[in-house]
This record gives structure tokens, C-alpha cells and sequence, in this order.
């Protein structure tokens, strides 16, 4: 007798969750060629095999003020996708990250007894810890990024996989620079910064200035410096040329490309990174980085309150201390920027510490991640 075809439904809030989605995606399609996938994807799920019902970037916007501005669009694509999943009911849903999207419509969910993987734990290690007593009710298991997390669940009785985080799958042990550096045509005696404002429009407004003042800073001390700056789309790359033509900074040896980020790390001796995934990144990449970020004020002061750990960049929550940089808000200018990179890049023992630092992070978050989370899912739909 043929087994009926099981149905996931799937949400995906953001580019690292469209990532994430799409492996885990791959993995289960290994075990369960006919699986059907629907749901809230980017462009990778969509090309995985996703039925997307609403495309990815209708959730993609960030902070309290963002939020706000788009909150009534995303609460009634939240309602139309819950009625719509209550009547024709998935085999298993799981949520991508983006928690305040998918938990409320996980609880609901799971209450008509679909069972509910959340693949990415909320960061309730750094705020909002009461948020783990909602996440009991509406999960049926946990699978976390980092090996801190599964302790916090196991405490309070959620079934939890700690599953590795599949950048360090991807990423090599090493890169090599000079290999990098020959493919992008670029001078093996300089120095070369890799400039990463961010992958929102939101983000390469509020730090393009900024960027590009640092770069002018360093270029006065290093005078064969050359500058390369990933930008995720064509509307932030065009935000980032109009702020160079504002600055008069035109002429500065600045290389933009399209995407690329990966290849722009490896072949930086420094990286000026936004807060976020691209910090994880980098140090996989054992690069050496200074962290900054700039939202609206009234976002950042809602975040700082709410916030539990003096660190806010992957790598140092991942060491439980300060081992790179992190310049924030009102900290973020150019002048410390520029002397924080410079400090780091021309200081050899601290990068070849640093780099030990961040082997042993690789090695410990190397898991085979989409099959060992593939593996913890498969029970819920052979149960299905």
C-alpha cells in the first residue's frame, strides 16, 4: 500500500532562515523523496521545492520602530496563514526562527495537534528569558544553533537537539587569502578591509556615513589600503553610492560588489562587520573584526534595557567574553572604528590568538547540522 505524501509546512522570516529552511529542506528530501513542502520562504526554500504562500520579505523587517510601521500587513498574514493551516491541517510545521512571528502561530497549531520543531532558538540567553514558558506550550521540540542552549530547555522539560549551526559545515577549516586575493585581482602586499554594513536598507542607511568616513581614516594611515563592500541587493548598493557621492568619497579605493560577502572576508586582513550572522561568519572565517551597529535611538534604548549580557556579536556570546571589538550607537564613530581595525590588523599575536579562538568555535558548532536536525524531526512525521 502507498504512503499518503507528508506535507511541512514551513516559515522563514529572514536571508539566515531561507538558508537554514533550505538544507534542512534537502536533508529531509534524502530520507523522504516525496515530502511536500509549504509555507513562508526566500528564494533558496522556493528553490528547495517550497510552495511559497507569501514571499519571504513581507516578515523581513527588524527593530521595535520597523516593526511598528508594518505591523497591521504582518499580523494579517499571520491570521490568513493560521486559518489557512487550521483548515487543511500540515503533518508537521516548522518554524524558522522569527519567534515573534511563528510562536503564536505555532501554540495555535499545536493546540489542534500538529506537532511544532523550532529550528533556531530565540536568544533567551541574552533577553527576555521569561519567553521560554510560552516556547514549552507552543513547541514539540526544540533544535538550537549553539551548544549553551540545550541545557536552558532540558531545565525546564522541552524536548531539545542541539544541532550545530550549518555556516560551519559550509565554511572551510582554513581559507586561503592569497588564493582569494589572486581570484579577485587584488595586490598580495596591501592591506584590504572587507565592509559589511548589513543586508536591510534600514542598515546601510544608518551606517554607509560611517563606513565610508572609517575607510577615509584608514586610507590616511595606510595609503595602499583597498576597500571591499559586500552589499546584498541592488537597492542597498545604490543607498551606499549615493551616501560615497553625498561624502565626495568617489574616488576612494572602494570595491562594491554583489554579494560575495564570504569571498570579501577571506580576502581582508580586517572586517568592519554589522551585529548579526555576518559576525559568525567572520570568525569562522578567522578573520580578525571590529563590531558595530547603529539602529533608531528609541530601538536601541528599548533593546539596552532589555538585554542581559554586556556582549552583543555572536563570536564574543560564544566565548563569554570580549575577544573582538564591539563599538555601538554613539561609540560607533569613525575615529574608534578606524583604531580599533587598525589596532587588530597590525597586532600578529593577537590575530594568530584569535585565530585559535575561532578554530576551536568551528570544531564545536561543526555538526552535520541539516542531517543531525533531519534526523530529530523524522520521528514527529513517522508518528504523523
Amino acid at each position: 500500500m502507498t504512503q499518503p505524501i507528508k506535507t511541512i509546512a514551513m516559515v522563514a522570516g529572514e536571508a539566515s532562515g531561507d538558508l537554514l529552511g533550505s538544507h534542512l529542506m534537502e536533508a529531509l528530501k534524502q530520507v523522504m523523496p516525496e515530502v511536500r513542502f509549504v509555507g513562508i520562504g526566500g528564494p533558496k526554500m522556493q528553490a528547495a521545492g517550497m510552495e511559497v504562500l507569501v514571499p519571504m520579505e513581507k516578515l523581513a523587517v527588524r527593530g521595535y520602530v520597523e516593526v511598528l510601521r508594518h505591523y497591521l500587513e504582518i499580523v494579517g498574514i499571520r491570521r490568513k496563514l493560521r486559518a489557512q493551516l487550521i483548515s487543511s491541517p500540515p503533518d508537521l510545521f516548522i518554524g524558522v526562527d522569527a519567534p515573534d512571528f511563528n510562536l503564536g502561530l505555532e501554540l495555535a497549531l499545536k493546540q489542534r495537534g500538529v506537532p511544532i520543531v523550532h529550528y533556531v532558538s530565540p536568544s533567551i540567553w541574552a533577553w527576555r528569558s521569561g519567553r521560554i514558558h510560552k516556547i514549552k506550550q507552543a513547541v514539540s521540540h526544540m533544535l538550537t544553533l549553539f551548544p549553551f542552549e540545550a541545557p536552558l530547555y532540558e531545565k525546564v522539560g522541552v524536548p531539545v537537539t542541539y544541532v550545530g549551526h550549518p555556516l560551519a559545515d559550509m565554511l572551510p577549516d582554513m581559507p586561503n587569502r592569497n588564493a582569494m586575493r589572486e581570484q579577485m585581482r587584488l595586490p598580495m602586499h596591501t592591506r584590504v578591509f572587507a565592509l559589511l554594513p548589513g543586508s536591510r536598507q534600514s542598515e546601510v542607511r544608518q551606517l554607509a556615513a560611517t563606513y565610508i568616513e572609517t575607510a577615509k581614516l584608514i586610507l590616511h594611515k595606510l595609503p595602499d589600503a583597498q576597500f571591499l563592500v559586500p552589499l546584498a541587493s541592488r537597492e542597498t548598493r545604490i543607498i551606499f553610492e549615493n551616501m560615497q557621492w553625498k561624502l565626495e568619497a568617489q574616488d576612494l579605493p572602494i570595491t562594491l560588489l554583489f554579494g560575495h560577502a564570504h569571498d570579501a572576508m577571506i580576502a581582508a586582513d580586517g572586517v568592519l562587520v554589522a551585529s548579526g550572522t555576518a559576525t559568525l561568519e567572520a570568525a569562522l572565517l578567522k578573520r580578525p573584526m571590529v563590531i558595530t551597529y547603529r539602529m533608531p535611538g528609541f530601538t536601541y534604548w528599548l533593546s539596552k534595557r532589555k538585554q542581559y549580557q554586556p556582549y552583543v556579536g555572536l563570536p564574543n556570546i560564544l566565548a563569554g567574553k570580549f575577544v573582538v571589538p564591539e563599538l555601538l550607537q554613539e561609540d560607533a564613530t569613525p575615529e574608534n572604528l578606524a583604531q580599533a581595525l587598525l589596532n587588530f590588523v597590525n597586532d600578529k599575536g593577537a590575530v594568530a590568538q584569535l585565530e585559535d579562538t575561532f578554530t576551536g568555535m568551528h570544531l564545536t558548532l561543526r555538526q552535520n547540522t541539516a542531517q543531525k536536525a533531519a534526523a530529530a524531526i523524522l520521528p514527529y512525521l513517522s508518528n504523523a
